[in-house]
């Protein structure tokens, strides 16, 4: 048996999230019936993160068990091959040893959430962006994002579907920058709460139009309260971009 580690690009449009459901297409499901039509085996795929329905990856790391004998290259290949015309790519394999989980052994995750900010419709980067059409203050943003900087307790900013045993995260990084049209939100922590990313770049927004306050987004953060969150942003605009392990 073999452990094999996979990176993972994909548009999340087509899918209802990464994990496999009953109720319709997922990443996992169709990346787990690629590898069965090329070993005829019946393996289970574990990755670093469950990125909701519509959300993407640029790099999103996973690993499998495999008997039969094949090379990364080759196993690779044959996935992408089989998975056409889905949105999704393999863009590397290779052999990691037995106690390798991408899961678990995760020492790091990164997010980054585009806001195309103007009035034109999208007509290359619909579904891959959300479009605000109002003028946002890429400043005050990132002002106000530095206060859910550190350790908190994020419930405000927690689906209530979230299975996590604490709302209590450390956030290591959350950045806002200005690009021409287009607003960039990165963020980087160990772990996220379900939601957590795009409910604080919902908040942002808010500021970000002068609906909020700094001060607004900081008393919402110690309400401890769902009820007490702007909204949620659309999962368009969500990549996962990388996940981070001790030997890398």
């Amino acid at each position: 048996m073999t452990r094999f580690r996979l990176t993972v690009e994909y548009d999340g449009g087509p899918f209802m999230g990464w994990q496999r459901q009953a109720h319709g297409p997922s990443v996992q499901q169709a990346i787990e019936e690629a590898i069965r039509a090329i070993t005829h085996e019946s393996v289970t795929l574990h990755a670093a993160g469950r990125t909701d329905a519509g959300v993407h990856a640029l790099a999103m790391t996973a690993h499998v068990d495999i008997a039969r004998p094949i090379t990364p290259f080759r196993l690779a290949d044959g996935i992408n091959a089989k998975l056409r015309p889905l949105p999704v790519a393999i863009l590397a394999a290779r052999e990691v040893s037995e106690d390798f989980h991408a899961r678990f052994s995760c020492i790091g995750r990164r997010y980054l959430y585009r806001i195309a900010n103007r009035r034109a419709p999208l007509a290359l980067d619909a579904g891959r962006a959300w479009r605000v059409p109002v003028v946002l203050h890429a400043d005050e943003m990132n002002r106000a994002a530095q206060l859910l900087v550190g350790r908190h307790d994020f419930t405000t900013f927690r689906s209530a579907h979230c299975q996590a045993e604490s709302p209590v995260k450390t956030l290591d990084r959350l950045t806002v920058r200005r690009m021409g049209e287009e607003i960039e939100i990165e963020a980087a922590a160990r772990s996220f709460l379900h939601h957590q990313v795009r409910s604080m770049v919902g908040c942002l927004e808010l500021v970000g139009r002068g609906k909020w306050t700094a001060a607004d987004l900081k008393a919402a953060l110690e309400a401890r309260d769902r009820a007490a969150l702007g909204f949620n942003a659309p999962p368009d605009g969500l990549y996962f971009v990388e996940a981070l392990y001790p030997e890398d």
